[in-house]
């Protein structure tokens, strides 16, 4: 199948090729009750070494930039307890969280999680997090934007692979929040 969007040499629809993603994404695709169907969900092979921005969309498509998210995990403090939550935004933009995230999460603090929890919390590689097969207990708060657009890529869970996903499926994740201003 053609790519809905770039120039990948492989598209396969998410189900037919579980075994390329980490457990926690091929679960969430395998059980997907999301509006959209699972099969919009589009696989395609990378190589880690165009993982560099610039240097992915030269390679896969310029228009990329503008079609691609980022998926970061952030925790949010108050007294003694700490709340993980994702959040996905344009890669053009950064996400805002001393203020949407912080006030979202109702949090005195928050910042980026440690690498060691990111990777640890979610069974995903870091660099190739994203919002599909996250804990069902987080929030994921998703910049309207995202939300917007036809088509998003993300991180597949690995750094080789990445999820082109429709924008309206991230709406309908398990704790999704969508939010104008996240990614600014």
């Amino acid at each position: 199948m053609r790519a809905p969007i770039g120039n990948f040499d492989q598209a396969t629809p998410a189900p037919e090729c579980l075994d390329k993603l980490t457990g926690p994404v091929a679960d969430a695709v395998r059980d997907w009750r999301g509006g959209v169907p699972a099969d919009q969900i589009v696989y395609v092979e990378t190589d880690p070494q165009w993982a560099d921005t610039a240097v992915f969309v030269e390679h896969y498509g310029r228009e990329l930039l503008e079609q691609s998210a980022n998926c970061v995990v952030v925790a949010g403090r108050r007294g003694g307890e700490t709340r993980l939550a994702a959040c996905v935004v344009l890669s053009t933009t950064r996400v805002d969280v001393n203020g949407v995230v912080r006030r979202q999460l109702d949090a005195r603090k928050a910042s980026f999680a440690p690498m060691d929890v990111a990777t640890g919390e979610t069974g995903m590689e870091y660099g190739g997090i994203t919002p599909i097969g996250l804990p069902e207990s987080w929030p994921i708060l998703v910049d309207q934007a995202v939300v917007d657009l036809p088509y998003v890529l993300v991180g597949s869970g690995r750094r080789r692979g990445k999820l082109l996903v429709p924008g309206k499926a991230f709406a309908g994740l398990p704790g999704a929040v969508v939010l104008d201003g996240l990614g600014v």
